[in-house]
């Protein structure tokens, strides 16, 4: 028996009354919100001026290639530097200078080169001892102008025109990085050398280039990682593109067999999820089994820290019994919720049922994501693309560098006439070197504000295009639910009449509800800003404050969702405005808070259940498939750096799919409950005042109309 609410709270408002007139969404209503629509479309012409203007200041090249110690662009086509695409560094050991993490800057000459140097020079053996081909050779890493024959080796490095030595080195994101290796005993060696001449009797311990190579590029193995991880994709991207396909099949299968077996297919789904987890227990408890006395398998994640080589935690014990725990704790909570909503799950198969009718009605509405997903790849992209540009739209600046006491220690300067500057003459050692992009103009003093404005907007479309598509598919589905004779009442087109009357009357009052969630939600990553800024401070205060601001914001963003979810709904059926569809929406089902407890929860709990069967068999079969378990087609599974890339794409990509699918389902059952409610408060299946509900639904809450006739 469904659940009945007794004496709603007057608080909430009066229930619905019955009106003869009423035959769902209605037709004859006028533009709601005006005032924000013109807003939004104010700040959507506000966008396409930032974009315009970070379009014109912008160069992507500064994120591609490489700069020297002027600015210029190593390998550009079209400049003079066009044949030297690599960046050498004057002296590599200066890179180990904490400076590097703050500025990501090296404080030493930085030069384009056309090939990285392969042998061990020194600057004071090629001008005594060296041949012409070795001065060659060593004129390649000096500045332009350099004369050996006319200047002395002091003079030249005071002038810093050439580096004191060159030693082997190898092209590595296209910067000249030493050629460490390491010896057996785990001696490190640079040109199977442990130390190197600096020139003058000084020695260069390979260990220490070692450290300075590290720091030279902070980020060196993370793109390691990353050309791993794009090499993979390489191999594998049409076995993904084909899981991507299955995936799409498999959720159209489901969605088609629910049209037609929601019954079965609900208590069917609930089985294979149960079994599901449970094989995935199963599995990481045989590999824990399995690892029990190999060498090195009972080594702690802690111990073992972070590794490139991603496979090297599958071959540990702690891995798989983390694995297994958490596998385990789900299917516990899975198992529990149905053991209490048992006799709920009964009405929630019926809502099912019903949504699947009016989706079979509505076929259209299986292709409606699709637009959505078209509308928010626009808008990521447009705002990837301007936030490029407006983070590549700074000038060149100029900092003095220096290893002694100097006053003039990280001021800018110009390169031009730094020789002849004060800094010059009273630090010798100074150089007027690149230091980042930056620039003191109007636009640049306002660019972080671009840049806010950038996000803002993002969030602000992006919840645009969310809202559209919710308000154009619950208009369609009321349109089905009002139908008393179905199909035969259902308006022709519902899909389309819905799109319309949305962006004709509406644009302001999604705009509205679209606002509102982009604020907290540019609020949420300004938090998460702030504590990652934190993370190295000691104040324990400030960290307890952030973290009790981060979680009311989460759970406010979440509170504003559901509210604005069945706002659109109460708008796409009375084209009120938002605050009133709002209020409505939330009274309607504060009056019938029982029912949103036990009914509305328990369908979205299913319809999870469904996605999470998609993604446990695609992900199961993948992870057969690319780790090689599969013999009968081991020949044909790619050669990989990481298994698990592939797996985890296709995971999330399945995942984004089957949400596409089911959101259509979960937008239906969310619009025919809301219609569910305010047909039992508006009627009472009396010959005057008969239920719109299908026959099911009348049936399971043990109640007829006295004179209707449905066509299910």
């Amino acid at each position: 028996m469904e659940p009945e609410e007794k004496n709603p709270d007057p608080k909430y408002g009066e229930s619905r009354k019955f009106d003869p007139n009423f035959k769902g969404p209605i037709h004859n209503r006028g533009c709601t919100d005006i005032l924000c629509c013109i807003l939004f479309i104010l700040a959507l012409l506000g966008y396409f001026a930032v974009g315009i203007l970070a379009w014109s200041q912008g160069d992507p090249r500064k994120v591609i290639y490489p700069t020297d110690s002027r600015g210029e662009f190593c390998g550009q086509a079209g400049t003079h530097l066009e044949k030297k695409p690599l960046l050498f560094y004057f002296n590599i050991l200066k890179c180990a200078s904490p400076l590097v993490l703050l500025e990501f800057q090296c404080p030493t000459t930085q030069l384009c080169v056309e090939r990285c140097p392969d042998r061990h020079l020194t600057l004071v053996k090629v001008i005594k001892l060296g041949s012409k081909e070795d001065r060659e050779n060593y004129k390649q890493y000096c500045k332009e102008g350099v004369d050996f024959a006319k200047m002395t080796t002091p003079e030249i490095l005071r002038d810093g025109l050439c580096p004191a030595m060159l030693m082997p080195s190898k092209a590595f994101t296209r910067r000249c990085l030493p050629a460490l290796g390491t010896m057996k005993g785990g001696v490190v060696v640079v040109g199977n050398e442990t130390s190197i001449d600096a020139g003058e009797g000084h020695n260069i311990n390979a260990t220490e280039v070692l450290e300075a190579s590290k720091k030279s590029n902070v980020v060196v193995e993370a793109r390691q990682v990353a050309m791993r991880i794009f090499e993979d994709y390489t191999q594998s991207w049409h076995w993904i593109l084909l899981g991507l396909v299955i995936a799409m099949v498999v959720s159209l299968i489901f969605i088609v067999l629910l049209r037609f077996l929601a019954g079965v297919m609900v208590w069917v789904m609930i089985v294979l999820v149960i079994l599901v987890i449970g094989y995935g227990i199963f599995h990481c408890y045989m590999e824990f089994a399995s690892l029990k006395g190999e060498p090195g398998a009972d080594v702690t994640i802690r111990d073992l820290g972070l590794q490139t080589d991603f496979s090297v935690y599958l071959q540990i014990r702690q891995t798989w019994l983390a694995f297994m725990i958490i596998l385990a704790i789900v299917e516990f909570i899975i198992i529990l919720l149905l053991i209490f909503l048992r006799k709920r799950i009964l009405i929630a198969i019926a809502l099912i049922k019903e949504a699947s009718r009016a989706v079979g009605h509505v076929m259209s509405s299986l292709f409606y994501p699709l637009l959505t997903f078209a509308l928010l790849a626009v808008v990521i992209a447009y705002w990837a693309i301007t936030a490029v540009f407006l983070s590549t739209s700074n000038e060149q600046v100029y900092k003095v560098f220096n290893t002694s006491e100097c006053e003039y220690s990280r001021e800018t300067c110009d390169p031009k006439t730094f020789n002849t500057s004060n800094a010059s003459a009273q630090c010798p050692d100074a150089e007027c070197l690149f230091a980042f992009y930056g620039g003191e103009t109007v636009y640049h003093k306002y660019l972080i504000l671009f840049q806010f404005y950038n996000v803002f907007l993002f969030f602000w479309c992006a919840n645009f295009v969310t809202a559209l598509g919710q308000v154009t598919l619950s208009g369609a589905f009321a349109s089905y639910y009002w139908a008393f004779k179905k199909p035969d009442d259902i308006p022709a087109y519902p899909i389309f009449s819905s799109l319309g009357r949305a962006l004709r009357y509406h644009t302001g009052s999604l705009a509205f509800g679209s606002l509102i969630l982009s604020v907290v939600q540019v609020i949420r990553v300004i938090l998460e800003y702030l504590d990652h800024k934190l993370k190295g401070a000691q104040n324990k205060f400030a960290k307890f404050l952030l973290s009790c601001m981060k979680c009311c914001f989460w759970c406010l963003e979440k509170c504003i969702k559901f509210l604005n979810r069945n706002a659109y709904i109460m708008i796409a059926i009375y084209g009120k405005s938002f605050c009133p569809s709002a209020r409505n929406a939330f009274f309607l089902l504060m009056r019938n808070i029982i029912r949103v407890a036990v009914l509305d929860k328990v369908t979205d709990f299913l319809l999870f259940l469904g996605k999470l069967l998609i993604v446990g068999i695609v992900g199961i079969f993948s992870f057969f498939f690319f780790s090689g378990r599969i013999k009968a087609v081991e020949d044909a599974a790619p050669s990989l750096n990481y298994y698990w890339v592939p797996i985890l794409t296709l995971v999330v990509g399945s995942y984004l799919i089957a949400h596409g699918f089911f959101s259509v389902y979960a937008m239906c059952v969310d619009t025919l409950f809301l219609c569910f409610l305010e047909d039992l408060e508006r009627n009472d299946g009396s010959a005057e005042r008969p239920y719109f509900m299908s026959q099911n639904l009348l049936t399971l809450l043990k109640k007829s109309n006295e004179e209707a006739k449905f066509v299910d």
